[in-house]
């Protein structure tokens, strides 16, 4: 089966599609045929060799669901056939991947592929940041940082679910009809180093209660000066790079500076089917929406990861494995 392997740490220009021999499924796993794959920027940085280290040659991708093939011995939950999706799962870039079925959960009929692989990783992400990291309440005012990507788009539907406000600030003012369309109250376009002083004309000069930051660390200390007394600053992405330190004393307010991972939000397999259930119950019914950016084929996986670092793309961008060739797709939001 094919699949996209990195050989040699480096830009994109590095991933290459290759043939790929696959084990069956052993005890406690699965044979998925991947429909599709969500793109995600640590997998650009897992690409370039960051993070936790990475055997070479490896192939990328972590997000995605398809359609199992096999099972191994004694595994009962899932039957050949079953619909699944996943949001941790290494090398999810190919056609075929071998899951631990505790990262599967079973997907429902009138989910889409596209759609689950927009849902896994940042509506689980999104939902921990708005029910656990800062329990959202109604009147609530959060500034959502990166506000046209995947999640940022997810985190704007969940905090406007549960009666909040959204400010989004996005970097260019294409995006921000996208924005609008998935709910928030205002937009403002700017870097992340120059953009308080916008969020504070739009709130009479009234702090907001949480900011939702995954663009780095360049607006780090623009966001703690908006936040009010015991706000909350949550930094997520995991790559998104090293923090400087920050002296507390100099902090204006009470406040509480957090770095969560969706990893504990799924920390037990309990856990992992409850919050998916409630993420893909959300989509069902209409309240919440995935907004693909764009589609690739394996053989686009390269021009995905500059379209995602290029920060112009909008929306969640999704590999379809089981596509031939060169796609034809366009990108698409609402």
């Amino acid at each position: 089966m094919k699949a996209v392997v990195v050989n040699v740490h480096g830009g994109p220009e590095v991933l290459a599609v290759e043939e790929v021999q696959l084990a069956g499924p052993g005890p406690g796993q699965a044979l998925v045929k991947v429909m599709a794959a969500g793109v995600n920027f640590m997998d650009t940085s897992s690409r370039r060799g960051l993070g936790a280290a990475s055997q070479l040659p490896m192939t990328l991708g972590v997000e995605g669901a398809g359609i199992v093939l096999a099972i191994g011995p004694d595994v009962k939950e899932f039957s050949p056939g079953d619909r699944v999706a996943w949001y941790y799962v290494p090398g999810s870039y190919a056609e075929q991947v071998i899951a631990p079925v505790s990262q599967l959960v079973p997907l429902p009929d009138d989910i889409g592929f596209d759609s689950a692989a927009s849902l896994m990783t940042q509506g689980l992400t999104a939902s921990n940041l708005v029910l656990q990291v800062y329990p959202m309440k109604t009147g609530d005012v959060a500034v959502v940082h990166a506000a046209a990507g995947g999640l940022g788009l997810m985190l704007t539907q969940m905090i406007k679910l549960l009666g909040g406000k959204v400010i989004g600030r996005v970097s260019h003012a294409d995006k921000v009809d996208v924005v609008l369309r998935a709910g928030a109250d205002y937009v403002v376009i700017g870097r992340a180093g120059n953009f308080a002083s916008q969020v504070l004309r739009l709130t009479d000069g009234k702090p907001v209660n949480v900011v939702y930051d995954g663009s780095g660390t360049e607006g780090l200390h623009e966001s703690i000066s908006l936040l009010d007394y015991f706000g909350t600053l949550a930094l997520y992405g995991r790559f998104m790079g090293s923090i400087a330190p920050v002296d507390i004393f100099s902090i204006p307010r009470s406040i509480k500076i957090t770095y969560p991972s969706v990893m504990h939000h799924v920390r037990t397999r309990e856990a992992l089917l409850e919050r998916t259930r409630q993420v893909f119950a959300w989509f069902s019914s209409g309240k919440l929406r995935t907004a693909i950016g764009h589609r690739y084929s394996l053989f686009e996986a390269g021009q995905a990861h500059r379209d995602i670092e290029s920060r112009r793309s909008t929306g969640k961008l999704i590999i379809s494995p089981q596509a031939n060739g060169i796609s034809s797709s366009r990108p698409r939001t609402w």
